[in-house]
């Protein structure tokens, strides 16, 4: 009666608290989702949690499928990585570059589980690139990049990890700091602070100052988050962020975020990676462990379409 699928949607309603985000996890719409959690409860003659409560609450019989799912869904895992090295695929090189300051909080610890897995793997984040990551992945100097910028290049695929939302980080008293969002003309007298990079791979400029024609009074450059968040709460400036970045200065209310436009602006991380290293069940693994990573460690991401 209880398969894979039902433990999977499970750990994906109580991870995000509402239906509506667990059928975006699992790739499902709501409506299939809900069907496959009703049937399960017939099936089995009983609730396995209360509707219309956020976070969702599971019932007693829930809560033991939830510790099924957590027993069971880990030692499958595993045993699709042990028949991969038996069939031959346990050793490669993956070389990496990161086109994306913020993103050491979930790539550390999916490296590390990947590590244990796949000891046999070679891997390295290179230190002082003087190359175009994207160009060196084709030419076959690293194995994946990680990027919001996906560019076309020929035998590159670029696989979606997650969709996050840019925003505006600013001090507690900044005059700013009570709008739920920002117009492009709030920054046309500002500081923006941002990460010493090409304004055409920063959202901020390309997706949002760029169209409305505007230009912020001035720009400086940081090398670090925490620098950041120093210069925005000393209202030295503001900057753009990733949501995720922020997460931890919001809970602290060290800095106030506003959204980018009414509507936001949502980008999508992308692990760039050659065509022929696809058919690699490690590489394969690697996307799978990065993926489920990102969404145990960061908030306010949305799985990619």
């Amino acid at each position: 009666m209880i398969e894979f699928r039902h433990l999977r949607t499970l750990l994906a309603l109580r991870d995000t608290g509402s239906l509506v985000e667990a059928a975006e996890r699992v790739h499902l719409t709501q409506s299939a989702l809900s069907h496959q959690l009703k049937d399960l409860e017939e099936r089995l003659g009983c609730p396995l949690f209360l509707r219309k409560t956020r976070p969702v609450q599971f019932t007693r019989a829930g809560q033991r499928l939830l510790g099924l799912a957590e027993q069971i869904l880990p030692q499958i895992r595993n045993a699709e990585r042990d028949i991969a090295r038996m069939a031959g695929g346990e050793q490669g090189r993956l070389h990496m570059a990161i086109e994306c300051h913020s993103c050491f909080q979930w790539l550390m610890p999916t490296i590390d589980h990947f590590r244990d897995h796949w000891p046999e793997v070679e891997v390295d984040i290179p230190a002082g690139q003087h190359f175009d990551p994207l160009p060196a992945l084709a030419r076959e100097q690293l194995d994946l990049v990680i990027t919001a910028d996906p560019q076309p290049l020929p035998r590159i695929h670029y696989e979606p990890l997650f969709r996050y939302e840019s925003l505006l980080a600013v001090a507690r008293q900044h005059a700013l700091a009570d709008k739920r969002y920002v117009m492009p003309k709030d920054l046309e007298d500002q500081i923006l602070i941002t990460y010493p990079v090409e304004h055409s791979k920063l959202d901020v400029f390309t997706r949002f100052l760029e169209p409305a024609g505007v230009h912020p009074r001035e720009t400086r450059t940081a090398e670090l988050t925490m620098m950041m968040m120093q210069l925005v709460a000393s209202e030295r400036g503001v900057c753009a962020l990733p949501n995720w970045a922020l997460t931890e200065y919001l809970e602290r209310d060290y800095v106030r975020a506003c959204s980018l436009g009414r509507d936001g602006v949502w980008g999508t991380l992308y692990a760039a990676v050659r065509l022929d290293q696809m058919s690699q069940v490690w590489m394969s693994d690697f996307l799978r462990t990065a993926r489920e990573t990102s969404f145990a460690v960061l908030n306010g991401i949305r799985p990619a379409g």
